[in-house]
């Protein structure tokens, strides 16, 4: 488990390798990157190299022959022997700036890219929503680690939606979040997806930090509403301040001090239409614990290392007794540049704030 000691050697400059053998030109040569990582999983990469120099005897582009870089391949990213960043290449740019030599820019997706691609219309029947995104990994080659649970569905509709948008949605109805380790689609709840705990401190590894606790999107309830086909009956169900007090460690929740301070604020779920008991519930409890996790909202910069990644908690520490505390991380940036370095930008959330 990373711990938060300033004892361990940070590498300036990450490696770049091409179907999993490190390029030491590549290296050398990178300009500028930005890994992004976000709950929704297809992980995306944005790496800059000079693209001028010599070769064979003579001075020109280095990489616009596609020998090294070319669309398809397998492009990584690694901090000492940890990766980053796994995924292929699906653009390159070429960038030639006034008075400076050309560049070459390659954006790569990981292998969710081919759920994206894919779009269909069809139906599952008489599955759970754990089946039908098993089912989807299977279509595509990956080993499915799905840790969900959720009522059986008669018929489970995917219409004009890509595999990607598709297996979002329903992770979305049960609070679960979707990515790819390896060849394995993992997608598990919010509260079992568990990438470790890191300590960040103001003046050790974390260098900037900024946080705020806002009331404005928060919500006393969610009442979601739909129709029991076989009872021929209404369905009711309402979400409020139990469904997320688990995840509160002691703090206070917005969603208590909306009601103390400002009143009753209900969100009506109306788009949906579940079909039992079960899914009215489980759809009113993700949008309440979605909602009631934004109340905390910090973005900070830290020293960059392999397990700062969406899905870990992270202990901030030296930022007062309202802000203190353990964060869930929603967001990731691993940023270089001949400015500042390397670095990771992340975006944090929890449901509640330090006791006054």
């Amino acid at each position: 488990m990373p711990d938060g000691s300033n004892n361990a050697i940070i590498a300036a400059r990450p490696t770049v390798a091409m179907d999993g053998q490190d390029n030491v030109g590549l290296t050398s040569g990178l300009l500028g990157l930005d890994i992004v990582e976000t709950v929704n999983g297809l992980y995306r990469c944005e790496a800059l190299f000079g693209n001028w120099g010599s070769s064979s005897g003579s001075t020109n582009f280095e990489y616009f022959d596609r020998r090294v870089l070319d669309f398809g391949k397998g492009f990584q990213i690694k901090l000492g022997s940890d990766k980053i960043f796994d995924g292929r290449i699906s653009a390159i740019e070429g960038r030639f700036p006034e008075g400076g030599p050309p560049q070459i820019d390659v954006l790569a997706e990981d292998k969710l890219q081919d759920l994206r691609m894919t779009r269909r219309t069809r139906c599952f029947t008489d599955v759970t929503d754990a089946d039908a995104m098993r089912q989807i990994a299977n279509d595509h080659g990956l080993t499915p680690d799905v840790n969900v649970s959720g009522s059986s569905h008669r018929v489970l509709a995917q219409v004009n939606q890509s595999d990607l948008a598709f297996i979002r949605d329903r992770a979305r109805a049960v609070d679960a979040e979707v990515w790819l380790q390896g060849s394995t689609l993992k997608i598990a709840r919010h509260t079992n997806r568990d990438a470790g705990l890191i300590e960040l401190a103001m003046g050790g590894k974390l260098r900037e930090f900024s946080v705020s606790a806002d009331l404005a999107c928060q919500r006393t309830k969610v009442v979601a509403g739909g129709w029991d086909v076989s009872a021929k009956a209404a369905l009711s169900y309402e979400a409020a301040d139990s469904a997320v007090s688990a995840e509160l460690n002691g703090d206070e929740s917005g969603v208590s001090i909306l009601a103390a301070k400002f009143g009753a604020r209900t969100e009506v779920l109306a788009h949906a239409v579940p079909h039992s008991s079960s899914e009215v519930q489980a759809q009113a409890e993700s949008l309440f614990r979605a909602i009631a996790r934004r109340f905390v909202v910090g973005r900070g910069i830290a020293e960059t290392t392999s397990g700062l990644q969406v899905g870990c908690r992270i202990n901030v520490q030296s930022v007062g007794p309202l802000f203190n505390g353990k964060y869930y991380v929603s967001e990731v940036h691993h940023r270089f540049d001949g400015k500042k370095g390397l670095r990771t930008e992340f975006r944090c959330e929890r449901p509640g704030i330090g006791r006054a």
